[in-house]
């Protein structure tokens, strides 16, 4: 029987090999034919990852626009790229993937659609809803300058009376994001105590127990002195104190760290906007300097001067100050896909805007791509405020009879019955039956209560409610437009709720008005919207946005007659802005201009002056004649006018007659024929205002963000040749000296800056400092729990006793003389206070992890014990095992075994309130040196046999060909695959 199982056992073995060297020899040659085969596919395919190959009948076809659309896809998504976010850019291998998917899978109809212009809008081909038809992407083109000190964050901050909000572009998109209260909506309001500010909605909550050093309603003081009517009336409704600043203008008196400080209204204005780039910056994750910024459109020269400083205040960088009935406009037509084209008669659209402190109207025309503000009316003595005082003087008059009490007389509770007439009011637009008003301890311990209902307030407001049809009418005028040239009526701000403003509107127009934008947010996105069409990190869609100015502005100037005057309108009242213009003056010494308002009337500030300013370096022509010099005046971006440049001609062999009493006012408008010139003369009066000649020529071409640019004119030419005869001109640029009503001087807001920069930082050593005390109280309250819980067991009964003890008397320290402490004290408190908790929590957490550890290191061994038995029996998984190195193993286990043994019975024999013999972190070190030593030895990869190779190799050279296949086939044919690889060259790869 022995010596047939041993035959069968041998026939088997031999079976076993004979079909093992065939299957050797089928793999060996299956394995050849492969590697042929993929080196003729990697060469064919190498030029796939770089471009797609075409047929050259393909790139005859292919026009020049398709490769400027191909080109621009290129730059498109290098953009795109630049613009992912370093998570999506950790992994090298992920990023290449979904950049080769990108270019196989995005659909050819997408370049029909992109537009090749810098900045503009594109939509994109997945988008069906207008919402995300204008998303912001990067740019496409060649990458801009950053600017300065921004990085790529693009915000809105609408900066309102009584909130503020702000507005960003991510995520392919305009959002609005919320503060650190998940609030949208940031109070405009500032609490200065003992040690710290506040700012936002903590100060709100302060403006009733804090209430002389909480400032809020301070947006009607920028840009006005201390003496202005419009200061001296706001004055009597403020409970905080306003002070006289050194140049003139209004502050604030608080109290700031434990002393009366005065504070400009640009300081004030810096601390909230620094408080919403802190908002924006935690937002984006990024650092925020770029903005655009909303002010009312009735804000004078000095008031948007005013705000920009306090921008700079805050470290902020203002692409551009927007009116905010534009900003309204810009982020109701950017969405919209239906607008004329710009041979169609535009469609005009009234905005509406009522906030809290003002009423502002504005309409503008559509057409596609392009927005133009016609006109701009205001109320800026009327908003929300005025109903809630309305409601106040009724409540304060019914409490005086009912209760006996004078309520204007305590502050704090007028403030408390402001807040509740506003909820009143809110709720009111919503039902119309009466509604209760109670208000407990209001004042000497009373608690009153009254009510109201919609019919009443509605009877008590009529005045202010007839104050709303006079600028809509006002408007329609200026405009030149009837009820039926507008298409639509779009209404924002908190008071356009009131139901009876809403009727007002309604029976002025005789249509139904509008609510398709958020009341609330439409200004801040739009200001977003402007801020992405600025910035060169953003390609947005083409939007031309045309801005007027509110004011008529007139320059005046002394002439050569005895006390003569020359005066000209340079820019009309809702005249385009951004815009430029050049006069020309003929003079022989230097000259002042003075730029003013023109209809004081029309302007609610009591002082119509802008500036002065003084043309230097001016001087008679080598012949004694009147030097001709060329200044240029701006209305800018901002909305601000000045006098940007100033430059004399010299010139010889001037023909003609020229006295400094004619001035030449070249300007442009964009879109306006070339042979279209309209001159202007103004006749004077004997010995006193002096004619005065405006001639528009399409000289210079001023862009709607500003910028100019020069086209060269054959009118202007001609007029040239026909003065200038022979001889040379040459312009030299003149220094202005400017003199700002109002301004700030550069020291002045370095200073603010300064102080600004000390309080954040103080505001910042105080947050630690209130850290370090929360940290050591919330220590106290949290050991305490857990001694008599989970550390029960870990600690002895003195231990318990001492440290108790001790909790309860840091309690009361910090209650007490620990009030009001340094940091350091509390960082050393609470030291103190670990160096006797810590061994406590160190026992439990050891007594905790500590099984799961050394059941860890067992499996190991165990693991490592079974390998060494099976090693023992000859099991041929492990036969190829160096000996030596397995008795090193061998050796290895045991002292490992022995370690872990003598730890166990160590620990086992202590109670659980001493210290553990043996460390989780040592039990986790034995496990990773074990892991270290024995698995390179016992996982050691058997050696690879290749002996089945080396005949498959020796079969092939000495029998020839398998299978009837010819040597050609077996051996690769050189000629064929360049051939190949020639053709696949000219072929569109997929």
């Amino acid at each position: 029987m022995d010596f047939m199982f041993l035959i069968a056992t041998a026939a088997g073995a031999i079976t076993i090999f004979a079909a093992t060297a065939v299957a050797a020899l089928m793999v060996a040659k299956s394995l050849n034919a492969f590697k042929n085969w993929a080196t003729k596919d990697n060469r064919a395919k190498k030029p796939r990852k770089k471009v797609s190959f075409k047929t050259e009948t393909d790139r005859k076809q292919e026009t020049n626009e398709e490769l400027g659309k191909r080109d621009e896809e290129r730059h498109e998504e290098w953009g795109e790229k630049e613009q992912e976010t370093y998570d999506e850019l950790s992994e090298k291998q992920k990023e290449t993937q979904e950049e080769l998917g990108e270019k196989k899978l995005e659909p050819r109809e997408e370049l029909k659609e992109k537009e090749p212009a810098s900045q503009t809008w594109s939509r994109s081909p997945r988008s069906s809803s207008p919402a995300e038809d204008a998303v912001p992407t990067q740019e496409a083109s060649a990458p801009a300058p950053r600017p300065s000190g921004g990085g790529m964050s693009v915000v809105g901050i609408d900066l309102g009376f009584l909130n503020c909000y702000i507005a960003v572009a991510r995520s392919g998109g305009i959002e609005t994001i919320a503060n650190e209260y998940s609030d949208r909506c940031t109070p405009a309001c500032i609490s200065l105590g003992s040690r710290t500010r506040a700012i936002g909605n903590a100060a709100k909550s302060q403006i009733v127990t804090n209430v002389r050093n909480t400032i809020h309603g301070f947006k009607k003081l920028h840009g006005r002195s201390f003496d202005d009517p419009i200061v001296q009336t706001e004055r009597i409704r403020l409970p905080y104190e306003l002070q006289k600043m050194p140049n003139g203008s209004a502050g604030v008196k608080v109290r700031y760290l434990e002393e009366e400080r005065p504070f400009a209204i640009e300081q004030v204005t810096g601390m909230l906007l620094a408080k919403l780039k802190e908002t924006s910056e935690n937002a984006l994750k990024k650092p925020v300097a770029d903005c655009v910024i909303s002010i009312p459109s009735f804000f004078t020269d000095a008031e948007r001067r005013s705000v920009m400083a306090a921008a700079q205040v805050a470290g902020l960088n203002c692409l551009r100050l927007m009116n905010e009935t534009t900003a309204v406009a810009l982020a109701y037509g950017i969405y919209k896909q239906d607008l004329p084209s710009l041979d169609e008669k535009p469609r005009n659209v009234i905005f509406i805007d009522m906030g809290h402190s003002a009423y502002q109207v504005s309409v503008c025309a559509f057409n596609k791509g392009k927005l133009k503000v016609l006109a701009t009316t205001f109320d800026p003595y009327l908003g929300g405020r005025n109903f809630d005082e309305a409601l106040v003087d009724y409540f304060c008059d019914e409490f005086k009879t009912k209760y006996k009490i004078n309520v204007k007389e305590n502050s704090r509770a007028l403030l408390r019955l402001y807040q509740e007439c506003e909820k009143l009011k809110k709720l009111m637009s919503a039902n119309a039956s009466d509604l209760p008003l109670n208000i407990e301890c209001f004042m000497n311990d009373l608690d009153v209560s009254s009510k109201m209902n919609r019919a009443q307030f509605e009877q008590l407001c009529a005045s202010l409610f007839a104050r709303v049809e006079p600028p809509l009418k006002a408007v329609m005028e200026q405009a030149n437009l009837q009820c039926e040239d507008i298409s639509s009526i779009e209404i924002v701000g908190g008071a356009t709720r009131i139901p009876a403003v809403k009727e007002q509107i309604t029976k002025f127009f005789l249509k139904d008005i509008s609510t398709t934008l958020n009341a609330d947010e439409a200004v801040a996105r739009g200001c977003a919207l402007q801020c992405a069409i600025l910035s060169p990190a953003f390609k947005v869609r083409e939007f031309s946005i045309t801005d007027i100015v509110p004011y008529s502005i007139t320059l005046r100037w002394k002439t050569s007659f005895e006390d003569g005057t020359g005066e000209c309108e340079v820019f009309c009242k809702n005249h385009p802005a951004p815009f430029s213009k050049v006069i020309t003056f003929h003079k022989k010494e230097p000259f002042e201009l003075e730029a003013f308002y023109t209809n004081l009337h029309e302007v609610p500030y009591p002082d119509p002056r802008i500036g002065s300013f003084t043309i230097q370096n001016v001087f008679p022509q080598s012949d004694g004649d009147s030097s001709k010099v060329k200044v240029k005046v701006r209305v800018n971006i901002h909305g601000i006018f000045s006098v940007a440049s100033a430059s004399v001609i010299e010139k010889q062999n001037v023909e003609g007659d020229h006295s400094d009493v004619s001035v030449e006012m070249e300007t442009s408008f964009k879109n306006e024929s070339k042979d279209d010139v309209d001159k202007m003369q103004v006749d004077q009066e004997e010995g006193g205002h002096q004619k005065c000649h405006a001639e528009h020529t399409p000289e210079e071409e001023i862009d709607h963000t500003g910028t100019k640019t020069k086209s060269a004119s054959s009118d202007k030419q001609d007029r040239l040749n026909q003065t200038i005869k022979k001889g040379k001109v040459k312009s030299i640029d003149l220094p202005i000296q400017s003199t700002l009503c109002r301004q700030l001087g550069q020291d002045i807001l370095n200073s603010y800056i300064e102080n600004e920069g000390k309080m954040i930082m103080q505001d910042k050593l105080e947050k630690e400092r209130n850290d370090a005390k929360n940290a050591v109280e919330e220590y106290v309250y949290d050991f305490r729990d857990k001694l008599g819980t989970v550390y029960e067991k870990f600690v002895t009964q003195e231990d318990l006793n001492k440290l108790s003890a001790m909790l309860e008397d840091t309690e009361n320290w910090l209650y007490e003389e620990g009030e009001d402490q340094p940091k350091q004290i509390y960082v050393d408190k609470l030291q103190e206070l670990k160096k006797y908790g810590q061994p406590i929590q160190m026992r439990y957490m050891e007594h905790e992890e500590r099984p799961k550890a050394l059941n860890d290191l067992g499996k190991k061994i165990q693991l490592v014990m079974k390998v060494i038995e099976a090693y023992r029996n000859k099991d041929e998984r492990y036969d190829h095992l160096d000996p030596a190195e397995m008795e090193k193993v061998e050796k290895y286990i045991s002292e490992a075994m022995s370690w872990l043994n003598s730890k166990m019975n160590a620990q086992n024999k202590l109670s659980l309130t001493q210290d553990p013999v043996v460390k989780v972190s040592e039990i986790v070190a034995k496990s990773k040196e074990l892991d270290n030593f024995c698995n390179p030895i016992i996982y050691k990869p058997k050696p690879k046999v290749e002996l089945a190779e080396d005949k498959a190799k020796a079969n092939g050279e000495h029998n020839g060909p398998m299978d009837g296949q010819s040597g050609a086939e077996t051996k690769p044919d050189t000629t064929k695959d360049s051939s190949q690889h020639t053709k696949s060259g000219e072929m569109e790869v997929d």
